[in-house]
């Protein structure tokens, strides 16, 4: 809801701003703000739900953090309290908002260089079954783009999370980057790739049936 929804509220938005023909003239320049602005929001939404799911998945040793939601986000809030949703918020803005400034922008390009340049019949006129597979392609091939970018982040938050410290973000991640250097933020790199294409491809198809199913045209392209 918050990045999808945003997304579509600020391309109209900005499009409107700048109007029609600078619109289509500075047409990434539209996806990458609009995207910019929708994952800041979402990640103010989604940032306790990480945080919680981090300590579920990485709290050493084993047992001294609860694998069940409502024990978990009880125990944060009595001994941290709310700073204990946020305090990976810089890093997960510094993640999500490349990523998903990436995972639009690409994804929008990629769809309009397969109806120019593959699929070169008017768009309304292929079935929706290949235009969801379209959609498919370009996603998948946003997310290996979108996994690149945002892996170094996307290591520093979990391990963020999983250090226990009262020091500040910008100590905590200093120190991390000490233990771990340069290439330990590019380790696993290989299987987010996988995952993060799976799962962007797989966002992108599901949207764009539901856009499909309530008589929408699907997402992108002429």
């Amino acid at each position: 809801m918050g990045k999808f929804g945003f997304y579509e509220v600020f391309k109209d938005v900005y499009a409107w701003i700048v109007g029609e023909k600078n619109a289509q003239k500075y047409r990434t320049t539209g996806y990458l703000c609009a995207a910019a602005g929708a994952e800041f929001i979402a990640d103010i939404l989604l940032c306790p739900f990480e945080s919680l799911k981090v300590r579920m998945q990485t709290s050493l040793p084993e047992g001294t953090f609860t694998k069940k939601f409502l024990k978990g986000f009880c125990q944060i809030k009595s001994t941290e309290g709310a700073f204990g949703f946020y305090k990976g918020i810089t890093p997960l803005w510094l993640r999500q908002i490349p990523y998903t400034m990436v995972k639009f922008s690409c994804f929008e390009n990629i769809v309009r260089a397969f109806y120019t340049f593959v699929f070169t019949k008017p768009k309304h006129t292929y079935s929706k079954t290949t235009q969801l597979t379209i959609t498919f392609m370009s996603g998948y091939i946003a997310g290996v783009f979108c996994a690149i970018v945002s892996h170094p982040a996307d290591t520093m938050v979990s391990k963020l999370n999983q250090k226990k410290t009262t020091a500040g973000v910008l100590a905590s991640v200093k120190e991390i980057y000490g233990e771990i250097g340069f290439m330990g933020l590019w380790r696993g790199l290989l299987a987010r790739i996988i995952m993060i294409g799976t799962l962007t491809g797989l966002q992108w198809w599901i949207y764009d049936s539901f856009k499909t199913a309530v008589g929408l045209q699907t997402t992108g392209g002429k």
